[in-house]
């Protein structure tokens, strides 16, 4: 079986983003979204677990989101109200009940990149 996994590096420091709230949601084939996992990344930027494996780690449409403004506020960094990235979304499709899907977010208070990582 495959899981999912993610990693929040940022990038105005050059080290992970410890304390992020991070919420999965998987979209039905109605466009609806369901949370079905909620965590806060670690002092590696990372999950203590991965956020989806066996038996709930199956093909579908998902969405990622970061709270990205509570934590560049939380690092003490000056924002702008509003913020102009507040909630950080990452949808994205499994195709592979098999594979690893690694999901890493590099991110600053004022743009992030994301890919499938390994």
């Amino acid at each position: 079986m495959g899981y999912l996994t993610t990693h929040i590096l940022d990038t105005t420091k050059g080290i992970a983003a410890a304390g992020v709230k991070i919420q999965l949601f998987r979209h039905d084939s109605h466009g609806q979204k369901e949370l079905i996992h909620s965590t806060i990344s670690n002092e590696d930027g990372r999950c203590d677990a991965p956020l989806l494996d066996k038996q709930d780690f199956v093909c579908g449409v998902y969405e990622l989101e970061f709270a990205i403004e509570e934590y560049f506020l939380q690092q003490g960094v000056p924002l702008p109200s509003p913020s102009f990235l507040n909630i950080v979304n990452i949808r994205f499709g499994i195709s592979n009940e098999s594979s690893h899907y690694h999901i890493p977010l590099l991110v600053s208070p004022y743009s992030y990149s994301t890919y499938r990582g390994s």
